[in-house]
This record gives structure tokens, C-alpha cells and sequence, in this order.
């Protein structure tokens, strides 16, 4: 049966940002005295930018200080990622056909609101989403479910008709957790680090590679 909502991750799932993302942390851990190496970081790099910081320097940062280090990351982010700014290949219009097909679209990410809104306002996307969920919207960040069951409550539908597109380990989790489907997107990360998780029903390259009429079939490859 076709999903009745696509639901997205937005960084690595709808821009191919994520190493930017990882060079930024690296680059102020580092300054920090963390001494950690890219890859480490890579592995680091996912939830709420204060868990970040805990699992680096744990009980090291109040949260205020916590909140500048995070603020400060973003805005060398954004300044290094700016030039490059744009959607995954496809994405824009499949998101069109989906929402003229009458599926409900929504984001959940770990992303704080100023990062989704530097891409959906920089990108004139906004217009296709029905419910967006932020890290400022939860309190457990991926592999929790909250984030991916908030963006069904928005949307008024049940888990088992939202399919989730992700980019990750612990987004496909997450979505496992919730009791959604996912779709992987292999801008980071390989097809064997998705073993473990039965909800995953295929993964792409790019958005130009699927159909809506994939979404009648069990499995995509």
C-alpha cells in the first residue's frame, strides 16, 4: 500500500550537507582541546547540538555555554555550505508530484529551526511541507521515535501510513521506533550499516531514480 505521508530528514536526506557539518564540529572540538579525528566526528555528528557537545566533553559545558558553541557552529556552517546550497538531485520534483498526488509531506531533523529555515527559505520549499518538527520541538533526539511521531501528529496520520527518508543509522532507528518505513538515501553512509533494521524497505542514490508508483511495491532497490 502506498504511504499517505513522506516524511524527511533534512540534512544528508534533502541537501547533501553533512560533511560541512563535520568539518565545522571538527574544527571547534578540536580548538577545544578534543583531539578527536574526522572520522570520530563523523561517528559523532548526529542528535541535538548539546549532545553533541556532551558526548565530546562530557560535564565539561553548561548550557549556556553549550548554546554559544552551538550557534557558533552553525554560522560556520552556513557561511562554508552557502555556496553550495541546493536540494539532492530530483528532490524538488518529487516533492511536487507527491503533494499533487495528495500525500502529506513533513520534516523531522535534529537540526536546530534557524538551520531548516536557511534551507527552506533559501530554496523556496517551504510551500510543500504540512508539519515541520525541529530539535527545538522534542526532548529526545534520534534514535528516540518523538521526533517522527510528532511530525504524524501534525499531520494527523498514524505511524504505519508515513514513510520516512533518512540518511542514517539512527534515523532509520528512529523510524524503526516509531513503527515507520524507510527509504535510505546513501549520501553518507553504505547499504551494510543499515543491517540491523527491518524497516527499511530500499535505498537511492538520488531522487530521480524513484516514481511514485515505486510506492505500490514492498521493497525498493
Amino acid at each position: 500500500m502506498r504511504p499517505l505521508a513522506f516524511l524527511f530528514d533534512l540534512n544528508g536526506t534533502m541537501i547533501n550537507d553533512m560533511p560541512y557539518h563535520i568539518s565545522a564540529w571538527h574544527r571547534i572540538m578540536n580548538e577545544l582541546g578534543a583531539n578527536i579525528s574526522l572520522e570520530r566526528m563523523k561517528e559523532e555528528c548526529y542528535g541535538k547540538n548539546h549532545e553533541v557537545i556532551e558526548r565530546i566533553f562530557p560535564g565539561r559545558f553548561t548550557d549556556a555555554e553549550k548554546t554559544k558553541m552551538s550557534i557558533r557552529k552553525e554560522r560556520q556552517y552556513q557561511k562554508d555550505f552557502r555556496p553550495h546550497l541546493k536540494l539532492i538531485d530530483g528532490l524538488e520534483k518529487f516533492l511536487a508530484d507527491s503533494g499533487r498526488a495528495g500525500i502529506k509531506l513533513g520534516i523531522g531533523s535534529a537540526a536546530i529551526m534557524i538551520n531548516i529555515d536557511f534551507v527552506l527559505d533559501g530554496l523556496s520549499i517551504r510551500k510543500y511541507f504540512e508539519a515541520i518538527v525541529s530539535a527545538d520541538d522534542v526532548t529526545k533526539s534520534k534514535p528516540n521515535p518523538e521526533t517522527w511521531l510528532k511530525c504524524a501528529d501534525k499531520i494527523n496520520l498514524p505511524p504505519h501510513n508515513c514513510l520516512v527518508f533518512e540518511d542514517s543509522p539512527k534515523g532509520a532507528e528512529s523510524a524503526l521506533n516509531a513503527g515507520m518505513r524507510s527509504l535510505i538515501i546513501t549520501t553518507l553512509h553504505k547499504k551494510d550499516e543499515f543491517g540491523n533494521y527491518k524497516n527499511v524497505i530500499g535505498f537511492i542514490d538520488d531522487y530521480n531514480c524513484i516514481v511514485l508508483d515505486h510506492f505500490n511495491q514492498s521493497v525498493i532497490m
